[in-house]
């Protein structure tokens, strides 16, 4: 499958969205609204929950099913008070050294001047500040679209995970090709450029783990081993995690960036 063909893929109205992943992965989930500054954005849902027997922080960003659902939750493009809303879920769980389970799906943050008169990038850039110091375990998936900042602003994490049929990247494919050939007809050409799919991004040594996509063809059995598999594998690593020094978890986690870009591509 060519990059593009991967971008195309992650953007399937047939994909799994954030809230499937959370009824798939997390018990008795409860959902916490608002960023106590402006009001909730359903962009971004998040809230408290378990995995197993293991309580967990869980952040989505959630595009939606049908139309009626992706205009309520703005695509998956999150205001200010989205990103806001995250942090002060993520303090939270600071507190009480709860671990942290982020599921990114976006094309990017809302670009409209309504979000940037609320300070959409002081938004973004304050969660890129308080994720590389926070001292609780976080493992942030990127189930479908991660696109540019607003992706970023809940993917600096200590283990960083990707499914097969989805890409992270500093810009999309369109815009990229928009900016250096004038032209979004060359957006297959950009996407092969950026090496924005998975399997380039583990070689690259930016994310940890690929996993494969759910899609719409799995049947209810295959659907649960998969869903059994992917939460013993996130409470395994989160216990590892947790058994770690604060302080020394997020030096682990500084050095894991700081090493981003050094290693030789295959």
């Amino acid at each position: 499958m060519q990059a593009y063909d991967v971008v195309l893929k992650s953007r399937d109205k047939d994909r799994w969205c954030a809230s499937d992943y959370i009824r798939l992965l997390v018990k008795d989930f409860i959902e916490f609204h608002g960023d106590r500054r402006f009001g909730d954005d359903k962009a971004v849902i998040g809230g408290l929950g378990t995995i197993g027997r293991m309580p967990v922080t869980v952040i989505g960003i959630e595009k939606g099913r049908d139309l009626k659902e992706r205009m309520e939750h703005n695509f998956g493009s999150a205001h200010p008070e989205g990103y806001r809303k995250a942090l002060r879920l993520m303090k939270e769980a600071e507190k009480f050294h709860r671990p942290i389970l982020c599921l990114v799906d976006t094309a990017g943050a809302y670009a409209g001047v309504d979000a940037e008169d609320r300070g959409q990038g002081e938004a973004i850039a304050e969660n890129l500040l308080e994720l590389s110091s926070l001292k609780t375990p976080i493992i942030s998936i990127v189930i479908g679209e991660g696109g540019s900042g607003g992706a970023l602003a809940l993917a600096v994490a200590d283990r960083l995970w990707m499914m097969d049929q989805a890409y992270f990247s500093v810009v999309s494919p369109e815009n990229c090709a928009t900016i250096l050939w004038k032209s979004s007809k060359d957006a297959d050409k950009a996407a092969e450029a950026l090496r924005l799919t998975a399997t380039d991004l583990k070689n690259l040594g930016i994310i940890d783990e690929v996993f494969e996509t759910v899609t719409p063809k799995w049947g209810v059995d295959r659907v649960t081993e998969y869903g059994r598999d992917l939460k013993n594998q996130i409470r395994a690593e989160f216990k590892k995690l947790l058994a770690e020094d604060k302080d020394h978890l997020v030096d682990l986690r500084y050095e894991k960036y700081r090493k981003m870009g050094r290693k030789e591509v295959q």
